[in-house]
């Protein structure tokens, strides 16, 4: 099991802990650190769908330029998440070829069961 994010957020760090308080053996990857791949994200996104793995509520999105946030597709954000990868809603957990996209602890609990 593989949980995806940023050492700093929040929400990544609540979901490390969960995992760890229920006994679940994870690897954390910071995408900070050790990047992202184009194809693990394009993965995601064809599992998943772009609009769940994209975060437009982030500090990041906000960021952007007028032009970068218009017209939003599939490729047009699967290229803004490569390069800023805190575009990507966090965490993303993934157990095998299951993909769990954030963090609610009821939901990971009736996922791993």
């Amino acid at each position: 099991m593989i949980l995806y994010g940023i050492k700093t957020c929040d929400t990544v760090r609540k979901a490390l802990k969960w995992l760890k308080a229920n006994n679940h053996l994870v690897e954390f990857h910071d995408f900070r650190e050790q990047g992202l791949q184009q194809e693990t994200l394009e993965l995601w996104v064809k599992q998943c769908g772009w609009e769940q793995v994209f975060n437009k509520r982030s500090t990041s999105f906000r960021a952007l330029e007028p032009h970068e946030k218009e017209a939003l597709d599939e490729n047009k954000a699967i290229k803004l998440m490569l390069q800023h990868p805190t575009l990507v809603k966090r965490p993303v957990l993934v157990n095998q070829d299951q993909i769990f996209i954030g963090f609610k602890d009821a939901s990971y609990s009736e996922w791993l069961k």
